[in-house]
């Protein structure tokens, strides 16, 4: 397939270690390309990943992963299970992480975002996976952005001046960024899972 995905890969022992630097190799020495004018990148295919997943966990990503994607592309539920159950724990984030969909017209304000963090929540309730509140910290304090914003003029992007407070946040500000799933869903996902995961 030409669609590349994020997605995140946690070891949990050395025979995961083991297997991520394999995936590692793999992606070096087998799978180094791009599509067309696609910068080449290591890619890992989701059947590799498969065949060495033993002692690793595998979480579902971003805005850039295949199931915030599939959810994007207005997919069925039926296929949105497919693709949330090859993952061990599934991932929401800040809504201001992805306020770019909303200036690209893929979806229609802050409450489409939240929608999507609660259908994937339900999601992980209805597969019995964990959701895990993550804010995708780029850089520690809010004010260290500058930085980012230098480097990717630097690099050339267009958007290197979009607003994109992707800073590491505190238990607080993530517990009040969850506060519309309510209070004990926002723990659940702030607090208990991300623990659970980290165990």
């Amino acid at each position: 397939s030409k669609l590349r995905h994020h997605q995140i890969i946690l070891v949990k022992n050395l025979v995961g270690l083991k297997n991520l630097y394999k995936l590692i190799s793999y992606s070096y020495l087998n799978y180094y390309g791009g599509f067309g004018r696609q910068k080449k990148v290591p890619r890992m295919p989701k059947t590799v990943v498969e065949q060495h997943r033993d002692g690793l966990i595998i979480g579902s990503a971003c805005v850039s992963g295949e199931l915030y994607n599939a959810i994007l592309d207005g997919k069925k539920q039926d296929e949105l299970e497919e693709i949330a159950s090859f993952y061990d724990y599934l991932e929401i984030q800040p809504i201001c992480n992805n306020r770019f969909l909303i200036e690209e017209g893929r979806v229609a304000d802050d409450d489409a975002l939240r929608d999507i963090n609660v259908r994937i929540y339900e999601l992980g309730k209805k597969l019995g996976k964990p959701v895990c509140a993550t804010c995708d910290a780029h850089f520690v304090n809010e004010e260290d952005e500058i930085y980012r914003r230098i480097l990717l003029a630097g690099m050339k992007f267009k958007d290197a001046d979009r607003p994109e407070p992707i800073y590491l946040r505190t238990t607080s500000e993530m517990l009040a960024e969850f506060s519309y799933l309510g209070e004990e869903i926002a723990r659940e996902v702030v607090i208990t899972n991300p623990n659970k995961i980290a165990d």
